[in-house]
């Protein structure tokens, strides 16, 4: 089956929030609604940073890309964070991550940002099949502080 790749539209909302639920339970993640609202706010305004891209098959959407750009201090262009990909467990291993990916690198190219970089889980190693066709790991480690 087909994959098609375009924005996510406020008519998404539902779906997107489903798909959303299931990213979070995936990661074990309790995120209040609040937060919840305020990134489908983001997503859906066109001044806002963050964007979002659907994968769609069959006419549904089945995952989602979200993603951002901020300035560097180690390239002349901007980066792109890919802060989120999530595929429904349906549309796994069928082409929708890769073609997400595939799309997100093509924009990069088009507005001519520097670099694409994201995070995962070391234990998902099914999205890191994926990740690892495209570039190997830059070894680096990820600190947070929750503020």
């Amino acid at each position: 089956m087909a994959v098609t790749i375009r924005d996510i539209l406020p008519e998404d909302e539902a779906v997107w929030r489903g798909l959303w639920a299931q990213y979070l339970a995936f990661y074990e993640v309790d995120l209040a609604p609040e937060i919840t609202n305020q990134t489908w706010a983001r997503i859906v305004n066109p001044s806002a940073v963050l964007q979002g891209r659907a994968a769609e098959m069959g006419g549904e959407m089945v995952g989602f890309a979200l993603y951002h750009t901020h300035l560097s201090t180690w390239a002349a262009g901007a980066d792109c964070y890919l802060e989120d990909l999530f595929l429904s467990e349906a549309a796994r291993g069928k082409g929708a991550g890769r073609a997400l990916m595939d799309d997100l690198i093509a924009i990069c190219r088009t507005k001519g940002y520097g670099r694409l970089y994201w995070h995962t889980d070391a234990g998902n190693s099914r999205a890191r099949k994926l990740y690892d066709s495209y570039t190997a790991t830059d070894g680096h480690l990820r600190y947070r502080i929750k503020l």
